[in-house]
């Protein structure tokens, strides 16, 4: 009997030990996130363990893109007015019918007018009284030599041996081929009729910069051809009028003749073909005088310069064409000279898509009432 209940209480002891040691072992397992787990016979459910699936990249949600590198719409429009424009520069250099008016050899002239960035890769053909000026400023900020275009001296702009801006023409043969096969090049245009009264009172009116050979030597010279009985006496006096301008630049022999004469001074009324060769080098963008304020901003993102410099402040209405003075200037002209004077330009105003002045071609025949002299305007 003694025996018996010896073992009943080692029996006892043994039982008490397992469940202890059970309790304890279901303790301390635990998962990686601290929590318990519990076996299937607990009365807690087991958590189960998800492994995880690899989501393709098609099956990813989209993240949405960050602000800055988005193309807004009016970009992507802007972008396609550009396109536009490279393509009919393109199609209208393959007429064989304007051939003698939009081709002209890369010569010495046209890379006279190119001038270098070569530490941001761009060429810039300069084209007068289209902004010009502004853009050189531009330039002359990326090689480093001014921090803004505000700080630049107006003086400085014009004055080629300290400006630091090479031309083209500087260069050997291979790497003026190198330069105009891989950089950034652009140049701006601008309606050619209004160009040619913009040059003409810059020139012959105005005269900001001071240049005194325009009204000592250049007018009168056109004066003397152009106009009838005048006196060699007033040739300076009475001034260049507008309509002598016209009358000297639609008459192709002679004007060729005067402009020998007159040396790099006519670069302000040379065709763009003539400037920039557009047939012959493929620009990457042509801007139009008239659509500036898109222009510019756009010109200096697609160079990647955008974040290091900024266009010159543009003054409202400066840039758009103004049918009215157009009429204005030409009042007093006769429909053959207005025809002359689209003839040499015919290929600008095709090149760059600029209409004909139709209102100016099929116009009556002027009153010389109406007709004023122009060196007032």
């Amino acid at each position: 009997m003694r025996h018996y209940w010896l073992l009943l209480g080692a029996c006892g002891w043994v039982l008490l030990i397992l469940i202890i040691f059970t309790k304890l072992f279901n303790f301390r397992s635990v998962d990686d996130y601290g929590r318990r787990i519990i076996g299937q016979s607990g009365t807690v459910p087991v958590t189960k363990m998800v492994k995880p699936v690899l989501v393709s990249s098609s099956d990813k949600p989209t993240p949405k893109p960050p602000a800055s590198p988005t193309v807004a719409p009016t970009e992507a429009a802007w972008q396609s007015v550009i396109d536009k424009r490279i393509q009919l520069l393109s199609a209208v250099c393959k007429n064989g019918s304007l051939t003698n008016l939009t081709h002209v050899s890369i010569n010495k002239f046209v890379l006279d007018r190119i001038f270098v960035c070569d530490k941001h890769r761009i060429l810039f053909c300069q084209t007068p009284k289209v902004g010009n000026t502004q853009w050189k400023k531009v330039l002359i900020v990326l090689n480093g030599a001014f921090s803004t275009v505000e700080d630049i001296p107006e003086n400085l702009v014009h004055d080629h041996e300290k400006n630091g801006l090479p031309r083209l023409s500087s260069f050997t043969p291979q790497e003026i081929t190198h330069r105009l096969s891989t950089y950034f090049k652009f140049f701006i245009v601008r309606d050619p009729f209004e160009r040619h009264i913009s040059a003409f009172k810059d020139k012959f009116v105005k005269n900001p910069r001071f240049e005194p050979w325009y009204k000592h030597d250049i007018a009168p010279a056109i004066i003397r051809k152009y106009r009838k009985n005048q006196r060699n006496s007033d040739l300076t006096a009475s001034g260049l009028h507008f309509e002598d301008f016209v009358r000297y630049l639609g008459d192709a022999e002679g004007r060729r003749r005067m402009d020998r004469q007159f040396g790099e001074h006519i670069i302000h009324w040379v065709t763009y073909a003539e400037l920039c060769a557009p047939c012959e080098i493929h620009y990457s963008v042509v801007g139009h005088h008239e659509t500036l304020e898109k222009d510019a901003p756009y010109i200096l993102k697609a160079a990647n310069i955008d974040q290091l410099v900024s266009y010159p402040a543009i003054p409202p209405g400066i840039t758009h064409y103004n049918r009215t003075k157009v009429e204005h200037y030409f009042s007093g002209i006769s429909k053959r000279d207005i025809k002359r004077l689209y003839e040499r330009y015919q290929g600008d105003f095709q090149l760059f898509g600029y209409q004909s002045p139709d209102f100016l071609l099929n116009k009556t025949i002027n009153d010389p009432k109406n007709i004023k002299s122009s060196q007032h305007l």
